[in-house]
Order: structure tokens, then sequence, then C-alpha cells
């Protein structure tokens, strides 16, 4: 029988919680939590270095090209993904409840930098799409800070809200208030697939939040038409959907005709390191949006299959973090974290396939980017700080009493 250790927890919940209440019981954590923790780190780590040699392989034609020298993305690749080791490891020190305190602060932030960015863009300072900000090599895509700001205010929000969460006017119409705020600005970039995923993953939060699902449906139904306008008001995203939608090849665009070629080269067993023939300037962004293909042309079908299954670990260990975070907060960013950067995984290797239709969607931990590496290594190292926050509680309560 597992035993169960009960302590006035310093959680966001019980300081919320009415006076009188009943402590919160903090149980042993069981063997599996141990061990989702572990195969994460793990799956995360064989994850980064899959990213760096196909970067390298994948990106050496282009670097060649545009800076002279064949290794400008290997080490480069190799730097922020030493980095985003670090940044879990220290993220995983810390209390998540921390981002509880912040997440109002946080989400402002965030709020504030996607109007700064539509500013920018309408007075002529950016041209085209307004999605970074920052100076020289210090810049990082506000989408990618908005998308977590978003998993932590909502947390906090469905978790305080619980006893109300059906309510119409008090929870429901908050909550739709910030996501449609964030969704609008990112949508306004334009950035219409990363604004499609974070409705997705605000609209999972709620659902799994125990907002009402009658509610859910009903703003879904008009929302969807209105998405579907927006989508075809831009003509490069019509050009994307006649291509998907084409069944000839001479109506498919070029990336998605290469990108097909490329999976076909790769059969079984695949060509073998650093023999991609497609990303040698023959597909376009082969070290970024479209990775996997060189995964599937170099590795094979096996190795492509090997790369799903790690994702797919990815998710179900999140999921089982999740199910036994301490308290409710916990429970929901785990969930969000891991349905973002597993959502982000899918689409990017379904466009690859040509399952969807082409988006700027990045894989997770192997696609070129360093600071979309380093936010999804904030989210994994959170996903660590909540499954070792018993273990981590538990020597406190031990080291006190042995203090006394």
């Amino acid at each position: 029988m597992r035993s169960t250790v009960t302590l006035m927890l310093n959680t966001p919940q019980h300081h919320a919680s009415k006076e009188g209440a009943a402590p919160e019981a903090l149980s042993l954590p069981s063997r599996g939590e141990g061990i989702a923790g572990k195969l994460l780190m793990l799956i995360v780590a064989i994850l980064m270095c899959i990213g760096v040699v196909v970067v390298y392989s994948s990106g050496a034609g282009w670097a060649e090209t545009k800076y002279a020298s064949t290794e400008y993305f290997l080490w480069r690749q190799l730097t922020f993904s030493l980095l985003g080791i670090v940044t879990i490891v220290l993220i995983a020190q810390l209390d998540y409840h921390v981002f509880w305190k912040t997440s109002k602060i946080i989400l402002a932030v965030s709020i504030v930098l996607l109007t700064l960015l539509l500013a920018l863009k309408a007075v002529g300072i950016i041209s085209g799409a307004a999605r970074w900000i920052g100076f020289g090599p210090l810049k990082f895509q506000v989408s990618d800070f908005a998308k977590y700001a978003l998993i932590f205010h909502f947390s906090r929000l469905i978790s305080e809200k619980q006893s109300y969460i059906k309510d119409l006017n008090s929870s429901f119409y908050p909550l739709l208030t910030i996501l449609l705020t964030v969704v609008c600005l990112v949508a306004l970039e334009p950035n219409f697939s990363t604004a499609s995923l974070i409705a997705m993953i605000g609209f999972m939060l709620m659902f799994i939040g125990g907002v009402s699902i009658r509610h859910l449906l009903l703003t879904a139904l008009p929302l969807i038409p209105v998405a579907a306008v927006f989508a075809i008001a831009a003509p490069y995203r019509v050009a994307r959907l006649l291509s998907f939608f084409s069944g000839d090849e001479k109506g498919m665009s070029y990336q998605v005709v290469q990108a097909l070629i490329g999976l076909g080269n790769g059969g079984l067993f695949g060509l073998g390191i650093g023999a991609s023939k497609q990303r040698q300037l023959y597909l376009p962004l082969s070290y970024n949006d479209f990775v996997f293909v060189v995964v599937g042309e170099e590795y094979g079908f096996l190795g492509a299959l090997a790369v799903i299954a790690l994702f797919a670990g990815f998710f179900f260990c999140g999921l089982i973090i999740a199910k036994h975070a301490p308290d409710n907060f916990g429970k929901y960013v785990a969930s969000g974290i891991t349905m973002a950067i597993s959502l982000f995984a899918f689409i990017n290797i379904a466009v690859a396939c040509h399952l969807l239709p082409t988006t700027g969607v990045a894989l997770p931990f192997i696609s070129y980017g360093g600071t979309a590496l380093l936010f999804n290594s904030l989210g994994v190292g959170i996903l660590m700080s909540i499954s070792r926050y018993k273990k981590r509680e538990l020597d406190r309560i031990v080291r006190n009493e042995a203090t006394k």
C-alpha cells in the first residue's frame, strides 16, 4: 500500500483555499513518475543530437552558398542545443509555481510585444511579416513567447475558477477574451499557422480544465468559417491550399514535389548520413521546415519512424507527468506544454509527408533555430520541475525534521 504524507503545501492553491480547509496530501512519487521524468530527458537529448547531425547534413550546402562556411549551421545548432540542456537543468531546479506568481506579468509582456510588432510594421520599420523582435543576433519570435505565456496564465485561471469553471460570464468569457486577443495579434503578423495552433492549445486546455463543452462548440462553430475566410484572404495561403488539393504533380508546389522525392529516395533504410540528394539546394528550408524530409531520405522509413516514436514517447511521458502533478496548476501547465510541443511536431511531420497544407511550423528540437529550441527547452525544464516537485518537497521535509 502506498503511503501518503500530509503537509501544508506552499502552493498557490493552498494559499487561495478557504480558511480552515484541509491541507493537501502529498503522496510519495510513484515509480512511473520517476521513470517518465528521466525518460523524457533522455528523449529530448536524443532529439537534440539528431537535430545537430541532420541540420549539419541538410544545411551544409545552403550555409556554404549563403555564409561561405559549410559549418555555419552546425556550430550554431550545437551551441543552442547545449544552451537548451543548460536551460532544462536550471529550470528543473526551480519551483514551477514561480510561473503562477508571474503569469499575469508574462502574459501582459507578450501582448505588449505582439502589439509593438504590429505598430512597427504599421509605421514601416518592419517590412513583411512582423514576427521577430530584438537587435542583431539577439532576436526571438514573439509568438513562441506568447504561446507559453498563454499556457501559464490559462493554467492559473482554470485552477482558480474550478469551483465555477462552467459559468459563462465568470469563467468562459474571460478565458476566451484572452485567447482571442493573443490569437488575433499573432494572426495579424501574419502567422496564421501558429495562431491556429495557439487557438487549439487554448481550447484543449479549457476542455481539460472542465469548461462546458457546449460553450466550446458554440464558440468554435462560428470561428471556423471566420478562420477559413482569413486563410484565403492571402494569395500565398490560397496557393498552398490549391497545391495541397491538387491531384496532379504539376499542380503541386515546388517544395512539396521535392519533399516527396526526398522521402521516396530514402526507401526502407535510407541513403546514409550526409548522402541526401535533395538537401543540395533542391529542397528549400531543408534544415528548418522540411528537415524531416532529410531524416527520411538519409535514414529511411525506419529512421523517420524512430523520430515519430521519440515524439510519441515525449507525448506519453508528458501525460504521465501531468496526471501525477501535485496540483491543478501543475497538471494544466504540463498538459499545455506537452500538447504544444507534440502538436507542432505532428504538424511539421504531416506537412513533410504531404498530409497537410504547407505551413511554416518547425520540428521541435530538430529544426534549425535558436530561440524556438530554447523556448521548448524551457517547457521541458518546467515538465521536469513538475515531475520532481514531490520528491523535492519530501526531501525538504526530511531535512527539516533531521535539523529539528
